[in-house]
């Protein structure tokens, strides 16, 4: 049975591992520090971590790859190195231990780094998907193994991140049962583009938005960092309608009923069914509403 150092960190990577060590010797596992999580900030594994704390694997949590990981990665004599949203760059003395799969969450080379799933949401794209390939010393720039494409039109990340998993994680087995007889695919650099990291600020805006762009934010920062007003509200739960609004219209509330209210931005309407001020308790449009005393005309932050 062939051995597998795994290396990855969210759910993403959690249902990749599952898929593996069904089929596959498990001998090592990296995956991030465990970290503060919520207010009272508990010291908390992440998902990949407890999983292979049930199956008994080995596990290893350093803080940088470059302390000693490819001395213990060495020592594991893996035949193949997985790699799914760990969080950490390889460096070549790792990347030259075995060959490195990575799945990655977009059709390379469009999307490498940080955020594919988001950036192809904001892009408006109808397409998407996860590329094996095996990993060099560039950004998401090595040869391609493999694909799987589903359609993500009208999808927010969270359910996205939810389909490209069980993807991934058949892609992975697929592509390590065949990886003999495939022939990779070098990138073609000239068309590929690149994300970073996403930062809470991107969340932030306005009727004043075009009703697209609105809810574009709105698919692609679920679960976080939400989309919000300068104000801190946030907007929890919404639809859209495009339609001709006038200017005097913008920001106002245009429409009243029974589980929502609708307010006026660029190009559109937006349908509110839940919303949350800063520091306060999300609450249904009826009352929010009648908690502001609010109605037909009136601005929604007046």
């Amino acid at each position: 049975m062939k051995k597998i150092v795994f290396m990855g960190t969210p759910d993403y990577a959690l249902s990749v591992l599952k898929a593996l060590c069904e089929h596959f010797e498990i001998v090592g596992v990296f995956t991030q520090p465990d970290k503060p999580v919520g207010r009272k900030a508990v010291l908390t594994p992440p998902p990949v971590k407890e999983f292979a704390l049930s199956k008994g694997f080995a596990i290893f949590q350093p803080q940088n790859l470059k302390e000693d990981a490819a001395a213990q990665i060495a020592l594991l004599k893996p035949d193949f190195i997985v790699v799914a949203a760990y969080g950490q760059i390889l460096g070549e003395d790792i990347l030259s231990i075995a060959p490195c799969i990575n799945l990655h969450a977009s059709i390379l080379p469009e999307f490498r780094g940080a955020s594919p799933v988001q950036q192809m949401v904001l892009n408006g794209k109808k397409l998407g998907g996860i590329t094996a390939m095996k990993m060099g010393v560039g950004l998401d720039d090595g040869d391609m193994l493999g694909f799987e494409v589903c359609d993500i039109e009208g999808k927010s990340s969270a359910e996205l991140f939810s389909i490209f998993a069980t993807m991934a994680g058949r892609l992975a087995l697929k592509t390590l049962e065949n990886y003999e007889k495939i022939n990779p695919i070098a990138q073609f650099s000239a068309l590929s583009s690149k994300c970073k990291k996403i930062k809470k600020e991107e969340g932030q805006i306005s009727f004043d938005d075009e009703i697209s762009i609105i809810w574009r934010k709105f698919l692609a920062f679920n679960p976080w960092p939400s989309i919000y007003f300068s104000n801190g509200t946030k907007l929890l739960k919404i639809k859209i309608h495009t339609q001709n609004v006038a200017r005097e219209q913008i920001g106002k509330i245009c429409a009243i009923n029974q589980n929502s209210f609708c307010v006026g931005a660029k190009k559109g309407l937006v349908e509110i069914f839940s919303i949350q001020e800063a520091g306060k308790k999300a609450l249904d449009a009826k009352e929010y509403l009648n908690g502001k005393r609010l109605g037909l005309g009136d601005n929604i932050f007046s």
